[in-house]
């Protein structure tokens, strides 16, 4: 999406100024009889949130007011400053006083103005920003850009965006940075990805596992893999049609992916790079596969199908089962995986797991930091012998029900042998609800907390 950030104003911006319940009254103090007036008519009273529009003399605007929660407020939402775009009429603006953290202040401003108009006829108002002092304007639009780049794959309809169109994305974005592209289908995939195949072979747009490699090989090597599953009906365990209304959303974990690459990419960072992602449609048809098939993986690993709609962490296994071949340093995958994620955590806090302590104390961090919660759970030994199948070597959908984030995160383990390091994250990749920064539909998750990681260690 365009910059949201103006650098060089043709004329004065407008100052929005931010205003907490501890520093209301002494703003209020400061500001112009009629605009005291002005906002005690409107009981403006400095709520989290609430806006006030301050007129001037001649019919324009004078300056905004814009309410934020107590630095050490209990429910402090750093990302606060993220609704002004929605709120604000069209035109530039800049922060007259400083937020809680400038930073993550301008970063949400920019990730709120992201509207999905490629079905849009009309224009969408432009809000721009002064960047404030002291803040790395670049890195923010890197961010901003990569969330745009997710939300916009996320919200495309699934009859535009198919296995054949995330390649495609995926093929542009690696003529953009010079990365090498590759994409396995037809025979091929079948042959050496025999669960990517089978999820997808009911599906008239056929599957496929693509590859994107970038940076120097002498570099530490970093492999990220998400799930490209661009509608899941649940296959022959069909979903029911309130399960199906926000499928579109199960490519999530390519899209996020794609989003990482994006800005590792752009950063320059000082990694070897490579994206798989096995894109698919989960349809109904008469060669879908069924429950109780049993499929060897590309591992060897054979894999009795409890249920057709898990099959989020099948396409993942081959893929992983490739990227393990590699023994990457570091290796990554997402997807929008369980419904137990959502009901352990909710949508907005996505769980990660990882045997590795030091990664896991980093992830945490650079999570905080960036205001991109993630929560780690374990990878409970006990609860491995529940993948056990009587007529295979494992089962994708253990009985019982429960633990199913954990269980799913157990399953994708078998197929990660030789990484030196190994995460991963089961995204929900969707906000149901407008929040400040957030808007309603695909949502940029995991994304910006892993790249503040990679940025750390490979800078």
């Amino acid at each position: 999406m365009p910059s949201v950030f103006e650098t060089a104003p043709t004329t004065a911006p407008t100052q929005i100024t931010f205003v907490t319940k501890a520093t209301w009254d002494a703003i209020r103090g400061e500001l112009p009889a009629p605009a005291r007036q002005f906002a005690a008519a409107n009981d403006f009273a400095a709520k989290p949130g609430k806006l006030l529009v301050l007129p001037a003399a001649d019919g324009g605007i004078a300056q905004v007011l814009f309410g934020l929660e107590d630095a050490d407020h209990k429910a402090h939402d750093p990302f606060r400053p993220g609704a002004l775009p929605g709120l604000l009429p069209p035109g530039v603006y800049r922060f007259a006083n400083a937020p809680h953290d400038t930073r993550l202040a301008a970063l949400a401003f920019a990730l709120g103005c992201y509207r999905f108009g490629r079905y849009r006829t009309n224009k969408i108002p432009e809000v721009r920003l002064v960047p404030p002092d002291g803040i790395d304007t670049a890195e923010i639009t890197r961010m901003a850009d990569a969330a745009a780049l997710a939300r916009d794959l996320i919200n495309t309809p699934p009859n535009d965006m198919g296995p054949a169109e995330l390649a495609e994305v995926a093929r542009d974005l690696a003529t953009r940075f010079g990365a090498a592209f590759n994409c396995i289908d037809d025979d091929e995939l079948a042959q050496n990805f025999p669960l990517i195949h089978a999820v997808g072979m009911a599906s008239t747009r056929s599957p496929r596992l693509i590859e994107l490699s970038w940076g120097d090989p002498a570099h530490p090597k970093v492999t990220l893999v998400g799930k490209g599953v661009c509608f899941d009906t649940g296959g022959l365990d069909l979903k029911p049609s309130s399960g199906m209304l926000i499928m579109k959303k199960d490519m999530g974990g390519a899209a996020n992916v794609l989003a990482l690459a994006q800005m590792v990419m752009d950063a320059k960072l000082k990694l070897r790079l490579r994206v798989l992602i096995p894109a698919v449609e989960n349809a109904v048809a008469g060669n879908a596969f069924r429950p109780l098939d049993i499929f060897k993986s590309r591992k060897g690993i054979t894999v009795e199908i409890g249920n057709t709609d898990a099959e989020g962490r099948l396409v993942l296994a081959d893929a992983l089962a490739l990227a393990d071949e590699e023994t990457p340093d570091l290796l990554i995958d997402l997807g929008t995986l369980t419904g137990a994620a959502r009901v352990a955590l909710g949508p907005d806090l996505p769980p990660f797991y990882t045997n590795d302590e030091a990664l896991a104390g980093d992830v945490a961090s650079c999570a905080k930091s960036e205001n991109d919660p993630l929560w780690r759970m374990p990878l409970w030994p006990a609860y491995d012998a529940w993948l056990d199948s009587k007529t295979a070597d494992i089962t994708n959908a253990p009985s019982g029900g429960f633990a199913g984030s954990i269980t799913c995160a157990l399953f994708l383990q078998r197929f990660v042998e030789h990484a030196r390091s190994w995460l991963h994250v089961d995204i929900y990749g969707w906000t149901p609800s407008a929040k400040p920064g957030r808007p309603e539909g695909g949502e940029c998750q995991a994304a910006r907390a892993i790249y503040k990681l990679l940025s750390q260690r490979y800078a």
